[in-house]
Order: structure tokens, then C-alpha cells, then sequence
């Protein structure tokens, strides 16, 4: 038996912030990120549209990039102090993210962040706080997702939290919110979309319900993300829905060692200067990690059937499998993202020296490709690594080579 959950209630389309006025409850938090939100006026009207619906709003605010284990504990302790039965989150993935793990930790105040990591092994929620999440980034797709990533910057490692549990009850996907990102966030959400429907379509947990979300999530990238690169409004907008189909893909069918590696190797090297952006390391890594699972029979099919799908040509699955790996290569030349971490620089563009210097990440490989093997995601891969084929893989996508194991 399996299973495939999404939250209750979609909103969308423009406009569709004001579903909020519809919401019954006493109390509601809502949990925001930096500042674009409030800059563009979004996060105002969310809470006048929760006052209108009659209930009490406190603002939870300035959860950052790749949210830590401490601002999740500090948002649980708001929650216990407030009381809310709405969490309202707003914004990237990150505040989503945030605010998914602060609701384990309001309804359940002794458990730990190691229980919050086991796999599927969160507690009931609901006790006394439902979640919206309102996305303004097309990439993440956690509003409609089982996931959240928090990072342990201690330990340099960002660990994905998965259970059917935090699953938002309900989800607003309303393009006016993404017609906000700058350029380059633009990119980065964009072929992070595209890895969550490529991983999920070739995912051992692929199912019925879950590949036509996955292959229509990839034509609509493919036809609209670099014009939305480039500031058509309208592909924008294409934009906001595909990467939420991605989402409900892989929420339910999961992922590969794509994301196992980007969440591995995101935070490894913020002691010299910069993250490797979780999206633009999906970029960076997926068209190797193609040419790794296309080894496996059963995979190479399916990425040949993807690249049926996207019209690409070719003869022979090998061809297929090729032309597909072309194809997204050239795509991160148009979006500006590098093709290997070496030439990975501190403002995220290529560069020739990128700010991970070899002998650092050498040194640094074998733990990280541990911890990879190690990650949630990777269990669905359809080709599991061994610790020699991680290193190997790890090592191509520092310096761009071919994959030949």
C-alpha cells in the first residue's frame, strides 16, 4: 500500500490572498523571512485579511536563509507563548520550512530535533494549531509538501525533515507573490522545480498519481523558466504552478541523492565564504547525477522517457539519456548557474576560481559523502551509491567531469 497526500485546500491564481478572510480560528502567527514580504506590502494585507477574518495576528519575523535549529526553537517558544491555531507562513522555502518544524516543537514541546529527523516518525498534529503556507518563491514547492530542511550550522549539515504530518492543511499559490523574486532567486527556484520533478518521475516511489504531475511540471519549465529568467510576467506566473505540481510529485513519490548531495554539501563550506545555494547545487549536480542513474536499466528508460516527453530527439535511450543532459546544461548557461562547484563563485555566478578551494574540499569529501549516502532522500534513489561511487560522483561535480561508473 501507498500513499499520496496533499493539504486540503489549494488556492490559486491572482488574488488568491484573500482566502485568509475565509479562515475560522481565535489566533494566528504568521512567520515571515527578511523583508521582501513586508517591502511589498504582502505580509500587511495577509494580516489585515486574518483581522478580517476576526482573529488576534501576532507577526513572527527575520527567519533567514537556510533556517537554523536555534530560530526554530525561538519560534516554538513564540508559539507556546501566543497560542495560536493558525500558523500562517510566508515567503521562500525558508520561513515555510521554519515555521513547519516550530509546529512540531509548539504541539510537542519535549521533542527533540534528532526525533523531529526521524523519517516519517512525527507525532499527530492538529492539536492545536492547523498551517497555511503562502509560497512567493516557484521552486520549493513546501507548501505542499511533506519536507522541511533545517540546517545544523554546527555540525555544517542541513537535515530534511519528512512525515505526511506537516503537510500544510492548506496551501495559497497566488503569482503576485512571485513576480517579487529578483533575477538570479528566479534561476535558483526555477532548476530547483525542474530537479523535484526529474527526481520524483525516476524515483523508486514513482507511482500512477504521482508522473503525470512530474512530466507536466517539466514541459511547463522547459517552456517557460528562462523567459521568466528574463522577465516575462506571464511565464512568471506559468511558473508559480509548475513548480507546485513539481512539488506535489515529489512530496509523494520523494527524491534521489540530487538533493541528498545539495543538502550535503550546501553548508560544508560556509566557513569559507559563502553557502552553494540549494538550488543552483541541484543545477550543478543533476546532469551527473543523470549520467550516474542511467546506468541502472530501469532508470536510463525513464529519462528517456522525459526526454520524449520534452521532444528532444534522439534514436537510442543512450542518445535520449545525452540530449537530456545537454539540455539542462545549456539550460543553467542561461540562467548564469556554474556547472561544477569549482567554478561555483561566492555570488553564486561562474567563476574560474569559485570560493571552494580543491585541497578544502578533498579533505572534506569523504564526510560529506557519507553524510549524502546517509540523507533522507537518498533511499528512493534508483541506483544506491556505495561510499566509492559517492566520492567519485562528488569529485565530478567539483570539476566537471564525465561520469564513467
Amino acid at each position: 500500500m501507498a500513499r499520496f497526500t496533499l493539504p486540503r485546500d489549494l488556492y490559486h491564481g491572482k488574488g488568491a490572498l484573500e482566502a485568509l478572510k475565509t479562515f475560522k480560528g481565535k489566533k494566528a502567527m504568521i512567520c515571515v523571512g527578511g523583508g521582501s514580504m513586508k517591502r511589498f506590502g504582502f505580509l500587511a494585507r495577509a494580516e489585515q485579511y486574518l483581522k478580517e477574518a476576526g482573529m488576534e495576528v501576532q507577526l513572527f519575523e527575520g527567519i533567514e536563509p537556510d533556517p537554523s535549529v536555534e530560530t526554530v526553537m525561538k519560534g516554538a517558544a513564540a508559539m507556546q507563548a501566543f497560542e495560536p491555531d493558525w500558523i500562517v507562513a510566508m515567503g521562500g522555502g525558508s520561513p515555510i520550512d521554519a515555521a513547519k518544524a516550530m509546529w512540531i516543537k509548539y504541539e510537542y514541546p519535549d521533542i527533540t530535533f534528532e526525533d523531529m529527523c526521524k523519517v516519517f516518525g512525527i507525532p499527530s498534529l492538529r492539536q492545536k494549531a492547523h498551517f497555511c503556507a503562502i509560497s512567493s518563491t516557484s521552486g520549493t514547492a513546501t507548501e505542499v509538501t511533506a519536507f522541511s530542511i533545517i540546517t545544523d550550522y554546527e555540525k555544517g549539515i542541513k537535515y530534511p525533515i519528512a512525515d505526511f504530518e506537516i503537510t500544510p492543511d492548506v496551501a495559497i499559490v497566488d503569482p503576485d507573490l512571485a513576480e517579487t523574486m529578483p533575477q538570479k532567486l528566479v534561476a535558483h527556484t526555477g532548476m530547483d522545480a525542474m530537479t523535484h520533478a526529474i527526481e520524483a518521475y525516476v524515483s523508486t516511489a514513482n507511482c500512477d498519481f504521482t508522473d503525470p504531475l512530474a512530466l507536466h511540471a517539466i514541459k511547463m519549465i522547459q517552456k517557460d523558466l528562462v523567459d521568466s529568467y528574463h522577465g516575462d510576467m506571464a511565464k512568471r506566473d506559468s511558473m508559480h504552478n509548475a513548480q507546485c505540481l513539481a512539488g506535489m510529485a515529489f512530496s509523494n513519490a520523494l527524491l534521489g541523492i540530487v538533493h541528498s548531495m545539495a543538502h550535503k554539501t550546501g553548508a560544508a563550506f560556509a566557513d569559507y565564504g559563502a553557502h552553494i545555494i540549494h538550488g543552483a547545487a541541484n543545477a550543478m549536480y543533476l546532469p551527473k547525477v543523470i549520467a550516474f542513474n542511467a546506468k541502472d536499466e530501469t532508470a536510463k528508460k525513464r529519462y528517456g522517457e522525459i526526454a520524449d516527453f520534452m521532444e528532444l530527439g534522439g534514436n537510442s535511450l543512450d542518445e535520449k539519456v545525452q540530449l537530456l543532459i545537454a539540455y539542462l546544461r545549456k539550460m543553467n548557461d542561461d540562467l548564469k548557474i556554474p556547472h561544477c562547484i569549482k567554478n561555483y563563485g561566492q555570488d553564486s555566478y561562474p567563476t574560474d576560481q569559485g570560493f571552494v578551494p580543491e585541497e578544502v574540499f578533498l579533505e572534506r569529501l569523504s564526510e560529506i559523502a557519507a553524510n549524502a549516502i546517509l540523507d533522507a532522500c537518498t533511499g528512493s534513489n534508483p541506483r544506491q551509491p556505495s561510499q566509492e561511487e559517492m566520492e567519485k560522483l562528488l569529485k565530478c561535480c567539483y570539476y566537471d567531469t564525465e561520469v564513467d561508473f
